[in-house]
């Protein structure tokens, strides 16, 4: 069984690849239907995309979106083992010792070696087991 200590605010940096925007849209909408699931979106959603002048400037905007970071996931289709983003925002985490949940994507077994590697802990594509990785990688669900 597991208890839950505490009620909280987490923050989470979503890493996704806009081309596949749906599955973040998705995630969010999952999340938000969870009652006293209260979390704050440090993400780059398309529609707001970061006001940048070159790569290190956007990377620079991404750490310091990380940095503030509860928990940081990643959406883990097969295209992230082909995105440099993606690949750099695992980077920045790893970098400010962020926990990384992992997530499955719908229906697949498989998922790249890079997040598989990288992740603290996966979790399928289904609200509990997503919310139930965020709250284990932010220290608030213990054994019992």
């Amino acid at each position: 069984k597991i208890r839950k200590l505490r009620r909280k605010q987490y923050n989470l940096f979503v890493c996704h690849a806009w081309r596949y925007n749906w599955e973040y849209d998705r995630l969010l909408t999952m999340l938000r239907s969870v009652k006293g699931f209260h979390f704050r979106n440090l993400s780059v959603p398309k529609d707001k995309g970061l006001r940048t002048r070159g790569s290190r400037e956007l990377l620079w905007e991404l750490e310091g979106q990380i940095k503030l970071a509860t928990v940081v996931v990643v959406l883990s289709g097969m295209y992230v083992a082909h995105s440099d983003w993606i690949q750099a925002e695992i980077q920045i985490a790893q970098q400010y010792d962020k926990p990384i949940l992992g997530v499955r994507p719908r229906g697949s077994v498989r998922m790249p070696t890079a997040v598989e590697s990288a992740a603290n802990h996966v979790a399928g594509w289904n609200t509990q087991s997503i919310v139930e990785g965020i709250r284990w990688l932010a220290n608030d669900l213990y054994p019992e």
